[in-house]
């Protein structure tokens, strides 16, 4: 068991995700950085898709009520066992009686804290993953709060304390980022102005980014081509009859500030999508801070596969490295 003395800003229960009711309105949630907390789980002996607590920017503050093998990955928020630090990307071992804690972000937003054995919360509707939105999955629906008490499954076993990751399959985090944009499906819909200025301007992370979406601020208002409003379409010159909305595409509410979906975000409306960030970059936008900044860079579907392919190949060096 594992009793939260401060709960943090935002953390919450993550696994990777509950696929197959976005059809639904139920997004697939999960880890926004799929990647570290793949890491985090194999680090310490767990299947990369246990459950593990995702820490954003403030971490939690954690009583240990039994000897556990934990791992830290994503951003660098250091771990503190009663005041000491402990290395991330390394398994380490806190002892009953401990206080776990994090320094501040010095990159990226989120860090994923696994336990072997896992957090042994129920599983809804095939994952343990929590949507806040709508009071799913998770420790009871929604973030920790203070005085909750976290379960933790049987560990394996096949952890050790000190496995770690090789460096190059360490996480680069900090600086402008490059996101990659298949663009389409409304893309059409910019004037050829808007669609250039969109991919040659940087843009910055505004501080109302979330797990449902990252909002950009700081580019050219983006305008679109003169059209009659359809039957059911909004006013606003971003208005489109209601579609889907893919995880991770772009939509830019009246042209001013671009807003990526992310893995919390409703399954679809009624704002022109105008591009969608390849899935291979999806964990980057989830470790972006407020202010960071971000430019888009265009590219083909071919690419955007060829991205994922390679992706796939990282997870699979870690399931190879650490067995679980």
């Amino acid at each position: 068991m594992i009793k939260v003395l401060k709960p943090g800003l935002a953390t919450s229960v993550q696994d990777l995700g509950r696929e197959g009711y976005y059809h639904l309105g139920i997004p697939p949630s999960g880890a926004l950085d799929q990647y570290a907390l793949s890491a985090a789980n194999q680090l310490v002996g767990n299947p990369a898709n246990s459950a593990a607590l995702e820490c954003t920017l403030l971490g939690p503050e954690l009583e240990f009520q039994q000897d556990a093998l934990v791992a830290v990955c994503g951003a660098q928020m250091t771990p503190k066992v009663d005041g000491v630090d402990m290395h991330l990307d390394t398994a380490f071992e806190v002892k009953a009686g401990q206080v776990l804690r994090f320094d501040f972000p010095k990159a990226g937003a989120r860090a994923y804290l696994a336990v072997a054995g896992g957090i042994d919360v129920p599983v809804v509707l095939g994952s343990r993953s929590t949507y806040a939105l709508g009071a799913l999955g998770g420790f009871q629906g929604r973030r920790l709060v203070m005085g909750d008490e976290l379960p933790v499954g049987t560990a394996s076993g096949k952890g050790r304390v000190g496995a770690s990751l090789p460096m190059a399959l360490r996480q680069s985090l900090g600086g402008e980022i490059t996101l990659r944009v298949v663009p389409g499906l409304y893309y059409e819909r910019l004037t050829l102005a808007a669609a250039d200025s969109f991919f040659a301007e940087a843009w910055t992370v505004g501080s109302e980014a979330d797990r449902i979406g990252y909002r950009f601020k700081g580019g050219s208002p983006l305008s679109f081509q003169p059209r009659e409003q359809p039957f059911g379409a909004g006013s606003d010159p971003s208005n489109i009859v209601d579609s889907c909305y893919p995880i991770g595409s772009i939509q830019v509410p009246a042209g001013l500030e671009p807003i990526i979906l992310h893995r919390d975000a409703v399954s679809g409306g009624g704002y022109a999508m105008i591009g969608t960030v390849i899935s291979a970059d999806l964990d980057l936008v989830g470790q972006m801070q407020p202010n960071q900044k971000a430019r888009f860079v265009a590219v083909t579907l071919e690419e955007a596969l060829q991205a994922r392919r390679s992706y796939k190949k990282k997870l699979s060096c870690l399931s190879k490295l650490f067995p679980s």
